[in-house]
């Protein structure tokens, strides 16, 4: 049975954590490097086409984008479409250190968000720049999951095989890995499973610190 769509709609975008909404939501926010799919996972998610804006062009999405959620049960929760990291080809250094500056500062300042999702795209091997940045954030201890996207963009067996790569490679440091979600925007995968474990944090309901 398809699942009721959910009513979201567009709240603020800010250019640093202090102009975010107030935190009396739980929160979870979405970043991945450039033109991974975060805007169109964003919208199959929310069942909102047009919630989020995708483009051609990577690096479109610079500030903080928030977005209220209220959930087929009625309660309610916060998106949060954060700026890629990596690649952007019209974007000056000092503009990607503030980008930077400011990535850091939402996540490891903003007292609700309850889960990072980092996006990576299934149709690469391990990434440095993603490994790296999933490395940060187990030094700041922020809780995360990882969703590989495109998946249907693959040949048979390759999302398994970068999948597995990219799993030998985070085992090489941490113990245990993060939880791992599998979608595709194209074939409408994984939304269910996303939205599923979104509840299943929701349920606490209580700040990180």
């Amino acid at each position: 049975m398809k699942e009721p769509t959910l009513q979201a709609k567009y709240l603020i975008s800010s250019e640093t954590h202090k102009q975010c909404p107030i935190a009396d939501k739980p929160e979870y926010a979405f970043i991945g490097r450039s033109n991974v799919g975060k805007s169109s996972l964003i919208n199959l998610l929310t069942g909102a086409a047009k919630l989020a804006k995708t483009s051609a062009t990577p690096g479109k999405t610079r500030l903080i984008n928030h977005f209220e959620v209220m959930d087929t049960d009625k309660t309610k929760w916060y998106l949060v479409d954060l700026p890629g990291y990596g690649y952007a080809a019209t974007v000056s250094q000092k503009a990607r250190r503030n980008w930077g500056n400011m990535i850091e500062s939402y996540i490891r300042k903003r007292e609700n968000l309850q889960n990072l999702f980092v996006l990576i795209d299934s149709r690469h091997s391990p990434q440095a720049i993603d490994l790296e940045f999933i490395r940060q954030l187990g030094e700041w201890q922020v809780p995360f999951s990882l969703v590989f996207t495109k998946t249907d963009k693959n040949k048979p067996g390759a999302t398994q095989r970068n999948l597995a790569l990219f799993s030998s490679r985070l085992l090489e440091e941490w113990e245990v890995l993060p939880p791992i979600f599998l979608t595709s925007s194209v074939a409408k995968e994984g939304r269910i499973e996303l939205l599923r474990y979104i509840r299943s944090l929701h349920q606490s309901k209580g700040k990180r610190r």
